[in-house]
């Protein structure tokens, strides 16, 4: 069986049905031209004007077939590439079940192990402190991992809340960075601010405090230095505000760099770099900025050269 599986292969489908109808199209007109000079033939023999015998309509016969096996084939084609995205969704899908179920199990797991413990033994005030961190910890992921589903729904229905103001953004992210220092500790995050002056655009906060989390979640997530750090520098440019976003972590290979955004997907499984997380955090980064008006783009040297996710915002006039 497994050596005729490749006869439904899509791609094997797809070319099999354009050169059946490309041979098609060719008998089609080497008929219809054979049977012209069959006709023309009998014409002369009983001296009838060629022109007459649809001599005149074999090139308008040809261009119109011509034209509906040309539609046919942007229409094969068409189906066959919808296909091929359904196929790379479902399968974009299944890793996101797979890595989320993951996310969710490990925590629970994790937190019935220290209940159970609670329930069983009498433990020191210390360790009792110990384990509750680290149930806070796990609270803390299964509450990420939620918002992120919450948050995804709320924006692609566009019923997120808060209004869009005028905001200095390098103020917005030293204010965020001070309101959830516990969310970094241990992680350096400095800010470069070339010009000291108001950096202004028109933004949805919540909105952009969700953008700064999962930039800032990913950068430490996919870091394995001792001390995490996160540069953002902020530039005017002619045209456009553009926000830098760059970390110390694990890189991006090239191959990956056009693909991270999409929905669900993550970066592939190798020895030295593991899929996590969901798949959606750049992919609510990147609609996020959208919403702005705005796109986000990536950039790195390759694996272990970390990183730099930019936000580019258009330039008021």
């Amino acid at each position: 069986m497994k050596h005729t599986r490749w006869f439904y292969h899509p791609l094997f489908v797809f070319i099999f049905s354009i050169l059946a109808l490309v041979l098609s199209l060719f008998l089609s007109i080497y008929w219809y031209t054979k049977a012209s000079k069959n006709l023309e033939t009998i014409a002369r023999k009983f001296n009838i004007d060629p022109q007459q015998v649809l001599k005149s309509e074999t090139w308008m016969v040809i261009l119109v077939l011509s034209i509906l096996v040309g539609i046919i084939l942007i229409g094969i084609f068409a189906i066959f590439v919808y296909s091929q995205k359904t196929v790379q969704l479902y399968r974009l899908q299944h890793n996101f079940i797979n890595s989320f179920t993951h996310e969710l199990k490990t925590p629970v797991t994790s937190l019935k192990l220290f209940l159970e413990t609670f329930l069983k033994h009498d433990i020191p005030r210390t360790d009792q402190i110990t384990y509750i961190r680290y149930m806070l910890q796990d609270v803390g992921r299964l509450s990420d991992n939620i918002s992120r589903i919450l948050n995804l729904a709320r924006i692609e229905s566009k019923s997120y809340a808060g209004a869009f103001v005028d905001s200095d953004m390098v103020q917005l992210v030293k204010d965020f960075i001070t309101e959830n220092h516990h969310l970094f500790e241990g992680c350096q995050i400095e800010i470069h601010d070339p010009d000291d002056a108001p950096f202004t655009y028109t933004v949805n906060v919540p909105l952009f405090e969700m953008f700064l989390i999962n930039i800032f979640t990913n950068a430490i997530k996919y870091n394995t230095s001792r001390t995490p750090r996160i540069d953002i520098v902020f530039e005017r440019q002619k045209q456009r505000l553009a926000v830098h976003f760059r970390d110390n972590g694990i890189g991006i290979p090239k191959t990956e760099i056009k693909r991270i955004f999409k929905k669900f997907y993550q970066v592939g499984r190798s020895d030295d770099m593991t899929a996590k997380g969901s798949g959606l955090g750049l992919y609510l980064v990147q609609n996020i900025a959208r919403l702005h008006k705005g796109r986000v783009i990536a950039s790195s040297d390759g694996p272990g050269e970390g990183a730099v996710f930019t936000l580019l915002l258009p330039r008021r006039r």
